[in-house]
């Protein structure tokens, strides 16, 4: 049986300025549905992901920005610090080359830290 993961709920305090913050960051809109005034159902999708998330009113109960880490595999850790730099993102330095990959951290506006992490070459 397969298992896919398709959806990861992100915590947030301000709907739209998260929303804001992922589009800027790259993130696909897909969704923005509000069914009343404590239900609120916003879907991001990362290029190239079959994994989403969704950020809301309503959804969770987890504290906003309590996130530790979420991780994207990149191509390039070096080319995704630029894009990100380009739009306004604030990002860490690009890591050393490690033996499980090169990594640029950063967070969004309430603190849910994000890893991109560049596969190690492979001989």
């Amino acid at each position: 049986m397969d298992m896919k993961i398709e959806l990861i709920t992100v915590p947030v305090s301000d709907v739209d300025r998260a929303k804001e913050f992922y589009v800027k960051a790259g993130f696909n809109a897909d969704q923005d549905h509000e069914m009343n005034d404590d239900l609120r159902f916003v879907q991001l999708t990362p290029p190239g992901s079959a994994c989403s998330i969704c950020i809301g009113k309503g959804l969770t109960n987890m504290k906003p920005g309590s996130l530790e880490l979420i991780q994207m595999v990149v191509a390039s850790a070096q080319q995704a610090h630029d894009e990100l730099v380009e739009r306004g993102i604030e990002v860490s330095d690009v890591t050393e080359p490690m033996p499980w990959g090169t990594f640029v951290y950063f967070s969004d506006p309430d603190g849910n830290k994000w890893a991109l992490q560049e596969l190690p070459k492979r001989d």
